[in-house]
């Protein structure tokens, strides 16, 4: 099969990938793009901030900043979430060893005024579905206890509690079996 590349990708040696472009309410959750690299990171270190947490460029953070190898280049997907044409969040995933046929859910983060609104249940039920439908699954995130809502919204949507912390700053891991597997990704 030969090689077709975007024109965003023209850079790098990466495999097109499904593309991701839906609405939700008044949001667009689209493929990350590398102009979008600063914003991001931005986002996500704000959110950081806010629950007292230290972001981590070299260790933890390096995926937002390197999206084509961490998440491309690996199988994944990187998502923003715009409204009104400006970035609001982010989610992504990527396989992962732990497990088996497991991907890890990264890199979820909201910006308080775009939360209470259903975005993040309607993200993470999108990262769940495209994952499944490239053929994973399980899916296994970490998480802080400080970010209750994180935590809430895991617990409700079936995350169990697990153990193997490997991220310095999260004190929670949770794991879920994807059943059913959809035929296509959103």
């Amino acid at each position: 099969m030969p090689l077709r590349l975007a024109s965003h990708q023209q850079r790098y040696c990466y495999p097109t990938r499904q593309a991701m472009h839906q609405t939700y309410r008044d949001f667009l959750i689209r493929d990350w793009q590398p102009s979008d690299r600063q914003s991001a990171a931005a986002l996500i270190q704000s959110v950081l901030t806010e629950y007292g947490l230290q972001g981590e460029p070299v260790g933890a953070d390096h995926d937002v900043l390197n999206v084509e190898t961490a998440y491309w280049q690996t199988g994944g997907a990187f998502w923003v979430v715009e409204r009104q044409g400006s970035l609001v969040g982010t989610g992504g995933y990527y396989p992962i060893a732990r497990g088996e046929n497991a991907v890890e859910i990264r890199k979820m983060y909201l910006l308080p005024e775009v939360r209470g609104q259903g975005l993040g249940r309607y993200l993470l039920t999108a990262l769940e579905q495209h994952s499944a439908a490239k053929g994973f699954t399980q899916v296994w995130l970490e998480t802080a206890s400080v970010l209750k809502e994180a935590v809430y919204l895991y617990e409700s949507h079936g995350y169990q509690l697990s153990s193997g912390v490997e991220t310095a700053r999260c004190d929670r891991v949770y794991f879920k079996p994807l059943l059913n597997p959809p035929k296509s990704a959103p």
